[in-house]
């Protein structure tokens, strides 16, 4: 029997990312043998898969890609950041990926049936488990078609963006442009476009929540005395929710306290726009957390994400996008 040594050990681990124990477990069964005991973990595997089957994959990696028209975005997830960063699982993550990208398959089921080497996309996913001891998993997966593709993977390859995008006749400056929409998109994450996606109740009940939550952050500075300025408490929560009618009687109420402040009337028109602003901005609090095309642009908060669009070019249009994101 050949002495196991930790440093073997330690290799095997750094080289599988299974378990310490299941790496000593290998070199003993292989007497050694550093190939064998990789080839001893991979044949425990429907035994590990089957005890792995329940467990939360939440670490692992995203991977985009952007070609002619069509952007491909995926995760490969796994249970630990150190089953994560090892080289094969690393590897696979990039083989199954350029698969997509290739194949483009519709579905994420379709991927895992694709064959991939000697056996499928799920079979690999499985070898993989039996290595590492971990549940390996494509987690998600969406194809994303247009006239022009941005994608966008942010550092640590933990989240992922894919952007549809018209680039208005100005594609070089455009692609530059909308990755940095999809800059916006990894660090806000929005959920959709825009705010007509909302369903109306969803939107009622969003908004008696704000209320409630705001007027009790408020109740707390003031009995508090903390100091800091009360949130106005807001009407609504949606843009859906501000009709012609909503906005007028805004209007008209700004101008009667203007008219109460002893505001001249020639210098309302220089005022109402700006109130008439911030009134929207405070019952639109949904859409600025939900909707991409509502939020306040990354890049240059003076403007949300339509107007720095628009600004870049009023014939270039967001079409739709995909965020993925692990751990």
């Amino acid at each position: 029997m050949a002495a196991i040594s930790a440093t073997d050990v330690r290799e095997l681990r750094r080289v599988t990312g299974a378990g310490m124990m299941d790496c000593k477990e290998a070199l003993k069964e292989s007497n050694g043998d550093f190939d064998g005991a990789v080839d001893f973990l991979r044949k425990k595997g429907q035994k590990v898969v089957a005890k792995r089957a329940g467990k939360d994959a939440t670490e692992g990696v995203v991977i985009a890609s952007a070609k002619d028209g069509k952007g491909v975005i995926l995760s490969v997830s796994c249970e630990t950041d150190f089953a994560a960063k090892n080289d094969q699982f690393l590897a696979l993550a990039n083989q199954v990926a350029q698969l997509a990208e290739e194949k483009s398959p519709a579905t994420k089921e379709d991927l895992l049936a694709l064959p991939l080497g000697d056996s499928t996309v799920q079979e690999a996913l499985n070898g993989m488990t039996a290595i590492t001891g971990e549940k390996i998993e494509v987690s998600q997966y969406f194809i994303v078609e247009g006239e022009s593709i941005a994608s966008y993977i942010h550092a640590g390859s933990k989240i992922g963006v894919v952007v549809s995008y018209k680039d208005g006749g100005k594609p070089d400056e455009a692609a530059q442009f909308f990755r940095s929409v999809a800059m916006h998109i990894a660090a806000m994450n929005p959920q959709i476009m825009s705010p007509d996606e909302f369903e109306e109740d969803f939107v009622i009940n969003e908004a008696e929540a704000l209320r409630a939550q705001i007027e009790a952050e408020n109740e707390v500075n003031r009995t508090e005395n903390l100091g800091k300025p009360m949130k106005n408490v807001p009407q609504y929560a949606s843009r859906r929710q501000l009709t012609a009618e909503v906005l007028k009687q805004a209007e008209d109420a700004i101008k009667e306290e203007l008219k109460s402040e002893g505001k001249p009337e020639k210098i309302w028109d220089k005022i109402v726009p700006g109130k008439l602003e911030r009134f929207i901005a405070d019952n639109t609090l949904l859409d600025q957390e939900r909707c991409l095309l509502s939020q306040f642009f990354a890049l240059d908060d003076t403007k949300t994400v339509e107007q720095a669009v628009k600004d870049f070019n009023d014939k270039a249009e967001l079409v739709a996008f995909k965020r993925v994101a692990v751990g």
